[in-house]
């Protein structure tokens, strides 16, 4: 069955919560919703912080006037929003994760954190107990429908107000299959990209740890590589 954007569901309605939403990749994806026109809620442990945040997001060229986008602290965002995207640094995100579970009761997560490590030869993936970064949020959320997607998107490309289509595919991976149209649907707010089903949760560390790949390739080239799924 060829990728067929038609089929996706009408996700306008929802309200998209960024936890760590005020770092460079939380605050792009934070970004890229708003301009698309979503109701975008940015999440920090600092409720001041995400407050300011998001007013400067808000003021970014291409944000429809008077779209919602407000700040507070990631209790708040999580207990308030529809979905929510995880994007907190690796050696934070247990801690994170898990003291969020009450509230992610009953939303769809989707976690984009990749577990590097970086020494003098370059990026490297980190092991993981669970296996990856996702699925040991699904084993801290077990009240929550939980995937890994937006691994692979270069957070200058989210920020740069310049630019209008991010010409990328968003590997999905879930146990839940309806989660990767609505995921999907998602991905496509954001003009170029598509959201592609990669396998359920246990595929999630290949592609977390081919981030590290593209890092080495972004660095050798001098580019914001991606990835593309062909013949699709």
């Amino acid at each position: 069955m060829a990728y067929d954007p038609s089929t996706l569901p009408d996700v306008s309605g929802l309200t998209i919560g960024i936890i760590g939403g005020t770092g460079d990749q939380g605050r792009g994806l934070a970004y890229r919703f708003a301009r698309a026109g979503l109701t975008v809620l940015v999440g920090s442990r600092s409720a001041q912080r995400a407050v300011e945040s998001a007013a400067e997001i808000a003021a970014l060229p291409g944000v429809p006037t008077g779209g919602s986008v407000t700040g507070a602290d990631n209790a708040e965002v999580a207990r308030r929003s529809d979905v929510v995207i995880i994007a907190v640094p690796w050696d934070g995100h247990a801690d994170t994760v898990g003291a969020l579970a009450e509230p992610l009761t009953g939303k769809i997560v989707i976690d984009c954190v990749n577990p590097l490590g970086f020494d003098r030869q370059g990026p490297f993936a980190l092991p993981v107990s669970e296996g990856s970064a996702v699925q040991q949020a699904a084993a801290l959320l077990p009240g929550s429908r939980v995937c890994a997607a937006f691994n692979h998107v270069s957070a200058p490309l989210l920020a740069d107000p310049e630019i209008d289509r991010i010409e990328l595919d968003v590997l999905i991976c879930t146990e839940e299959r309806e989660l990767v149209d609505v995921v999907g649907a998602l991905a496509a707010q954001i003009p170029g990209m598509r959201g592609i089903y990669a396998g359920r949760l246990r595929n999630a560390h290949q592609i977390e740890a081919f981030t590290a790949n593209l890092i080495a390739i972004n660095k050798r080239y001098k580019a914001h590589a991606g990835v593309r799924v062909t013949d699709l």
